[in-house]
């Protein structure tokens, strides 16, 4: 079947992922492939001190971006799409969408990337023995309650972006499973909430004589490949306001954004793991067992089918280095060059191999916005060096490479140095890996593990929901989703592995203990308030 027939039959599959900074959507054929895609960038705005997107912008967003896909329809293959055999919704994950009876909003949606959550995380992680992020959505609605906002006695549903946007489309008031684990831990055994936190989160409040228990107001968790509802009239209206759509296409369990990134890098299976990494990044390693004690740098959440996983999550990754490499674009504009930025990011990353595998002393810090994992409340984007530094255009752009993964690699020396956690196989994917071979060159020397990448890396999470899709109608042997993904979509493929260097690990190494060094260089204008 070509890809118009599909697509005129209602055989394509349609993955929407929100991202940070753009909304993504990708449409497949019925070999899992990609045929069509749209998308609309956006960007939170920090109202009142809290990082936020409107809900207003969350609805144009999604519209924009599936007229972008139907655009890119009409002009490939100059047909409708009418409509689907699965639609999925994925968003970045954890935050706070509180919304009355009425499913009014009752506060500006929190995201992920407000640190002010600080108390709460860290008192329910004492209450739980469980490390707590500071962006998990029980920890944003603690911190509500320990502030007394008055909003929180008419809580009736609280959900993340990826099951507010489903609820709204299907009328369905659930959540997959790796999403929900990023609200309050979930237990691996039951695929659900963990009870005993749940019991002991209702005991905490129950002074504040709330109307609610957290299970009254929680999504329901599900599966991947269970039924999620189907497309409402209301809801093909609000995805596709041209009309055409119709409803009652299956949807799947709403998912985040980590759980997408697992799918679309296969690894879903224990021993294996994967990095993302773009305007944040995380590592996802599933385990093959619980972790010896708590880390409050390692977050415990579940792949999209509730096997359990160590996340390290890092609030900035690339997005430092992209600004760094925008003033190079400045300056080829200045010198009147045409501007091709492919080639510009190639450059500049591949001369960063020619730099010392130290980056000669010279150090980064990313941090557009709070990291938690070093702990630091807000972000200073910094450049640090000595007069001694060897200071040269490769050792710059290295140092900003190293910078994009190093507090990745803090987080997963935990893992494997302490925890002597095993893996297979780690799979990169995300904007990092676009120029081929340096940021997994970098990402191996930083985890001392070998990186694979596969041709399908910058497809990305929309591509992973779509793949969700897949799993849900198109599974007739009813296989696991890691034997799905395997056997059904990879078929084997395994991509194009890097193995670290001796030099570069221990180039990294040096790097990363100077880094740790000079953190209070970093906490100081943090302190200076700008």
């Amino acid at each position: 079947m070509t890809a118009k027939q599909t697509i005129e039959t209602g055989k394509a599959i349609l993955g929407i992922e929100f991202g940070s900074t753009r909304i993504k959507a990708v449409l497949i054929d019925e070999e899992n492939k990609p045929i069509a895609q749209g998308s609309h960038e956006w960007e939170n705005q920090l109202v009142d001190g809290l990082w936020t997107y409107s809900v207003e912008a969350i609805w144009y967003g999604l519209q924009d971006c599936y007229a972008n896909l139907r655009a890119d329809v009409l002009k490939q293959y100059d047909c409708e799409i009418e409509s689907l055999a699965a639609i999925g919704f994925s968003a970045m994950m954890h935050g706070y969408m509180a919304f009355n009876e009425k499913q009014e909003i009752l506060v500006p949606f929190r995201t992920w990337r407000n640190t002010n959550t600080g108390k709460a995380a860290a008192e329910l992680s004492k209450l739980f023995n469980y490390n707590i992020p500071l962006r998990w959505s029980i920890s944003h609605l603690y911190q509500c309650i320990l502030d007394n906002e008055e909003h929180v006695a008419d809580i009736k549903f609280l959900t993340t972006l990826a099951g507010y946007v489903h609820w709204q489309v299907t009328g369905q008031f659930v959540l997959g499973v790796g999403d929900a684990s990023g609200m309050i831990p979930v237990d691996p055994n039951t695929k659900t909430y963990d009870a005993e936190m749940v019991r002991k989160f209702d005991e905490l409040i129950e002074p504040k004589g709330f109307g609610w228990k957290l299970l009254d107001i929680l999504p329901k968790s599900l599966n991947a490949g269970e039924n999620a509802g189907f497309l409402s009239p209301e809801g093909a209206k609000r995805l596709d306001v041209s009309g055409h759509l119709k409803p009652g296409i299956p949807v799947c369990p709403p998912e985040g954004d980590a759980g997408t990134g697992m799918v679309a890098t296969n690894a879903v299976k224990q021993r294996t793991g994967n990095v993302s990494a773009g305007t944040s990044s995380f590592s996802m390693i599933v385990l093959e067992k619980d972790l010896s004690q708590p880390y409050e740098m390692i977050d415990m959440v579940t792949t999209p089918d509730g096997s359990l996983v160590a996340m390290v999550h890092c609030n900035n990754c690339t997005s430092d280095l992209n600004a760094w490499v925008n003033l190079f674009k400045e300056y080829q504009q200045l010198l009147g060059i045409p501007v091709d930025m492919n080639e510009v990011y190639g450059k500049l990353y591949n001369n960063a191999l020619n730099g010392d595998t130290d980056c000669g002393g010279l150090i980064s810090y990313n941090y557009i916005s709070g990291e938690p994992v070093t702990g630091m409340e807000e972000g200073r984007p910094l450049f640090v060096r000595s007069a001694n530094d060897r200071f040269n255009l490769a050792n710059f752009m290295r140092a900003h490479l190293y910078a994009s993964v190093g507090v990745l690699k803090i987080g997963n020396d935990i893992l494997f140095k302490k925890e002597n956690v095993k893996v297979d196989r780690i799979t990169g994917h995300g904007g990092l890996f676009k120029t081929k071979g340096v940021g997994q060159r970098i990402l191996a020397a930083a985890i001392d593990s070998p990186i694979s990448v596969m041709e399908t890396a910058g497809e990305g999470g929309p591509w992973g929901m779509a793949l969700l899709g897949a799993f849900l109608v198109n599974n007739p042997k009813n296989l696991s989703l890691a034997d799905f993904l395997d056997e059904v979509v990879f078929a084997g493929n395994t991509g194009v592995e890097i193995a670290p260097t001796p030099e570069d690990v221990e180039g990294f190494n040096k790097y990363i203990e100077n880094y740790k060094a000079c953190l209070g260089i970093e906490q100081a204008a943090v302190t200076c308030k700008k």
